[in-house]
């Protein structure tokens, strides 16, 4: 049994969208997935690659440049820059570290940063697509479909994806 209380989800309200209206859209490759290597990001106010440390960046570039990573099939690149994020454990950081623990094959300590994630912000869609797609991993489809309740948006990303893989199998690994 997973440690999110089923009562959590029953009498929590839960918002349409996740932080960031972005937040449920695959990122589109951009310099940091194509030519950057090593973590590093794409600045385009220099035009090159540099350490995700580099002052210059906010943590919003450094977000996008994580998700695109991630998505890219790079978690380890995408968890050094993580590491560079000075927001601290947001529900955000929590969600995309679990997003490449999972994809890193680290299932289960990937269920508790999303169970984190989700319990500092039950709004965060996303996270809970997540969660719901590694429980589908886990053979765990009622509690999958306890997540797909909770985001109750069907025009979402992130319901789509979350829909799809209890009904296929297939998670969003990308």
């Amino acid at each position: 049994m997973r440690l999110i209380p089923a009562l959590l989800l029953a009498v929590t309200p839960f918002a349409a969208f996740a932080a960031g209206s972005d937040d449920t859209e695959p990122p589109k490759p951009t310099e940091t997935s194509q030519t950057c290597k090593n973590g590093q990001v794409w600045d385009d106010k220099i035009r090159a690659c540099v350490n995700p440390e580099e002052s210059r960046l906010d943590d919003d570039a450094r977000f996008r440049a994580v998700r695109e990573l991630a998505w890219a099939g790079r978690p380890a690149d995408a968890r050094r820059v993580l590491a560079a994020m000075h927001e601290g454990d947001s529900d955000r950081v929590m969600t995309y570290d679990a997003f490449t623990l999972r994809i890193s094959g680290r299932i289960e300590d990937g269920l508790a940063r999303y169970e984190q994630a989700i319990s500092a912000n039950p709004a965060n869609i996303l996270a809970r697509s997540y969660y719901g797609q590694a429980l589908v991993l886990q053979g765990e489809y009622g509690m999958a479909r306890e997540q797909l309740a909770a985001i109750d948006n069907r025009e979402s990303w992130a319901w789509r994806a979350l829909n799809h893989a209890i009904e296929t199998g297939e998670t969003a690994n990308y």
